[in-house]
């Protein structure tokens, strides 16, 4: 008789704790706990179109959505999406503490100069890239509002 054959249900004890843990941190960078929730609102650019000189102006509406006075640190992050070398996933470039009533709201605002967006290149020279760029606006590295931008030349 044929007799079926079966992956095994159970591990067969060739495990790793940590590469079988998943690549996600318990926490996320900027993680950080409060006695109240906060809601964060759609980024907004004054401009999608930057060149060499300009700052990118970015802002977000945050609300204390609770019940209690909490304090929050509003960062911002950007994402080079190609670059002539391997560029950061996410990079923080500012960052904001405020600190909101209940259902208080406030828009927080940034203001990044362009130059702050080049990086050294394989020659070790600084460079600024025209191209397409993401920036993130939240309370960590992982729960994040983004909007795209272009540096243009």
């Amino acid at each position: 008789a044929d007799i079926p054959l079966k992956a095994p249900q159970t591990s067969l004890g060739n495990t790793a704790h940590y590469l079988d843990a998943g690549y996600k941190p318990l926490y996320p960078f900027g993680h950080g706990l409060s006695y109240t929730t906060f809601e964060y609102g759609q980024v907004e650019l004054i401009s999608e179109s930057l060149r060499a000189g300009d700052s990118l102006l970015a802002s977000v509406v945050v609300k204390n959505t609770g019940s209690r006075e909490g304090t929050e640190v509003v960062q911002l992050y950007i994402r080079d999406l190609v670059g002539s070398t391997t560029r950061p996933v996410k990079e923080l470039k500012a960052f904001k503490k405020i600190k909101l009533q209940p259902h208080e709201a406030t828009q927080v605002g940034f203001k990044i100069p362009v130059e702050k967006l080049g990086f050294y290149n394989e020659e070790l020279k600084w460079v600024l890239e025209p191209g397409d760029f993401i920036v993130y606006i939240g309370s960590n590295s992982s729960d994040l509002n983004e909007k795209k931008f272009r540096l243009v030349e």
